[in-house]
């Protein structure tokens, strides 16, 4: 079991304009699985630092953007060197100050450098012309890089989800001002400014701080063209409040509600019910796109719970750097008292609600946020447990007898970010994909596990704007421009 009264407290600080800069005041970040650990201190930046964090990357946006997509992909693929042997302690620190178990964190670091590399190979298509020929005009349609760019990432997956954007973003030939998420910010800091170090200085800087002191900085100056965001529907709708003023555009990942389609004759092996498990209850269910509403017909009901019952009982909370451990804390209390609050109302509406999950050796789930993972049975579809939002480890399984009432059920929602179907048909599968409305639909899967990277990723609905990932993530950062010459 982890001392973490001997764990050495991180400092981080700012990173502007190529150079380290120390603040006045700092972030206090506390480990959530005991609630009362300082995992370390991030510099809080003023509002004057953000801006000199703008001002850093305005200036070096002419260069920047000046060179090749495929010297801009060269140069990123070098400063990502220094990571691989980072890893380990950056994992650590990320679990720490997050909650979630080392392997995630662990992975969150892979995905980061991955994500990179997969944008560094889209290189060769930036530079695509259209050519529009004569009469009457023989014209010309290429992509532009719009200038600064301003990342506000979140503290669930921040490394993986920084990654969506910043490597599109930087390879267009924009700069970057990336903030960390607050409560979670040192694993971030860390691996931004390893990377930022090998680029020219300005191109990425990074600065932390409380939103209130520095968010106005990072989003209205007039010089920040696009603001990217990724967090709750109400942070989005504050973000394009703020960004309206400088009619900076926005891009926004937000909540989902993702519903899972269970056919008739789906595979319910061991394999797919563990799939169906870890896309609903990886990171403690605080991903975007976990399986949130679980439809499962009728007559495959009893077994979806069941397989679903015997996984969840197996499942041991604690630290996440514990050995033995599978799911750690959820990262906030307050998000604790929520779910809480959902699977309460279930509760007192008269539904059945399953706990399961027991203490790793030596775990204490008394302190810190710890909360079993549960199971919702055929709740009311009013209910907020299938309206709501959960982001933690609950999940509502309904019942239903066709397709269509699936499918009707399914859209009947505020979000539109995934989807998944579970069946042995994959015509039928595509069938009932395309009558789906979110972003992404995952066949007899579900979760970040599964996605494909090479393909743009993002909502419908209240769930966002804007896409990341592949040749249409890139270009979110570009706009385009026509040259027309006489005929």
């Amino acid at each position: 079991m982890v001392s973490l009264d001997q764990l050495p407290e991180i400092r981080t600080d700012l990173f502007i304009d190529g150079a380290v800069h120390t603040a006045d005041d700092a972030l206090r970040i506390v480990d959530p699985a005991d609630g009362v650990s300082v995992v370390g201190y991030a510099a809080a930046a003023s509002s004057k630092q953000a801006e000199l964090a703008v001002a850093a990357a305005h200036r070096a946006f002419p260069a920047w953007a000046a060179r090749t997509p495929q010297e801009r992909a060269a140069l990123l693929t070098a400063a990502l060197a220094p990571l691989e042997a980072d890893r380990p302690a950056t994992a650590e620190v990320l679990t720490r100050e997050n909650g979630k178990i080392r392997m995630e964190s662990f992975i969150d670091s892979i995905v980061f450098a991955h994500r990179f590399n997969l944008a560094a190979g889209l290189a060769d298509e930036l530079e695509h012309v259209t050519h529009l020929p004569a009469p009457p005009y023989r014209t010309e349609i290429s992509y532009l890089p719009l200038g600064v760019v301003t990342i506000i990432v979140p503290f669930n997956w921040p490394l993986a989800i920084l990654a969506a954007s910043l490597p599109q973003a930087l390879l267009a030939g924009n700069t970057v001002v990336v903030k960390p998420p607050p409560t979670a910010p040192l694993a971030t800091v860390r691996t931004v400014q390893l990377v930022a170090q090998s680029l020219p200085p300005g191109v990425l800087n990074v600065v932390t701080g409380a939103d209130a002191e520095i968010g106005a900085a990072l989003i209205s100056d007039d010089r920040v063209k696009k603001v990217c965001f990724t967090g709750s529907v109400g942070g989005g709708k504050r973000i394009m409040e703020m960004a309206s003023g400088s009619l900076t555009r926005v891009a926004l990942e937000l909540g989902g509600n993702d519903p899972a389609i269970v056919l008739a004759d789906a595979d319910l092996g061991p394999e797919a019910m563990q799939r169906l498990f870890t896309g609903t209850f990886d990171s403690t269910g605080q991903i975007c796109m976990a399986t949130k509403r679980l439809y499962v017909h009728r007559s495959r009901y009893d077994e979806v719970v069941e397989g679903l019952s015997a996984i969840a009982a197996a499942q041991r909370l604690g630290h996440g750097l514990d050995e033995g451990v599978t799911m750690g804390p959820l990262h906030s209390r307050r998000q604790l008292e929520y779910v809480r609050e959902l699977t309460g109302a279930a509760r007192a509406a008269g539904t059945e609600v399953r706990e399961f999950g027991e203490p790793a050796e030596g775990a204490d789930l008394s302190r810190g946020n710890f909360l079993r993972p549960s199971l919702v049975l055929d709740p009311a579809d009013d209910a907020r447990v299938v309206v709501e939002e959960q982001f933690g480890p609950t999940l509502p399984i309904l019942p239903f007898d066709n397709d269509d009432d699936a499918i009707a059920r399914a859209n009947d929602t505020w979000s539109g970010l995934c989807s998944s179907v579970w069946t042995q048909d994959l015509d039928r599968a595509a069938a009932v994909a395309k009558q789906l409305r979110t972003g992404y639909t995952f066949v007899n899967a579900h979760g970040a596990a599964h996605l494909d990277e090479r393909a743009p990723f993002g909502g419908f609905n209240h769930s966002g704007m804007g896409r990341e990932m592949g040749i249409e993530g890139v270009r979110e950062f570009m706009d385009t421009h026509a040259v027309g010459f006489p005929a």
